[in-house]
């Protein structure tokens, strides 16, 4: 069995961030009343793109970090740059809500987490010696002799 404790750690924290955004949406849905759509609120359309901006960027981050944990095995970095993405997109969310700064960092964080996953992800596959072998099968004849 192969455990990947980075990956399974930051996808557990991605997990928890998805809900504590989910609750975000939906504490604004039912104060406002608005069970569809965002009914042009701008609160509501601010909580629901920070939520699907997690989405959209988290997957990508999750695969790279496990794929690059396979390819390298578990490494003080990576898990620097697991936790920082986790903060990046604290900081986004909360940017969304105004803090514009945050907004700012957490995409800044999130694009350079992705991009350093990628290149680390390439690295691995084209600077990896990888060596083929060939074997040759040589077809010979042997004699019977029969016992006398």
């Amino acid at each position: 069995m192969i455990i990947l404790p980075i990956s399974l750690t930051i996808a557990a924290g991605a997990a928890l961030l998805n809900l504590w955004l989910s609750v975000r949406v939906g504490r604004v849905r039912t104060k406002e009343k608005l069970f569809i759509g965002d009914g042009g609120n701008e609160a509501l359309t601010r909580r629901m793109r920070a939520h699907s901006n997690f989405v959209e960027n988290t997957a990508f981050v999750l695969i790279l970090l496990a794929l690059v944990e396979l390819g390298l095995g578990s490494s003080l970095w990576l898990w620097a740059v697991g936790a920082l993405n986790l903060v990046g997109r604290i900081l986004h969310a909360l940017g969304m809500d105004g803090m514009m700064w945050g907004r700012m960092a957490g995409t800044i964080i999130t694009m350079l987490t992705q991009l350093g996953l990628a290149i680390t992800a390439l690295f691995i596959v084209y600077a990896t010696p990888v060596s083929f072998t060939s074997t040759k099968i040589v077809e010979t004849e042997t004699e019977v002799v029969a016992p006398r």
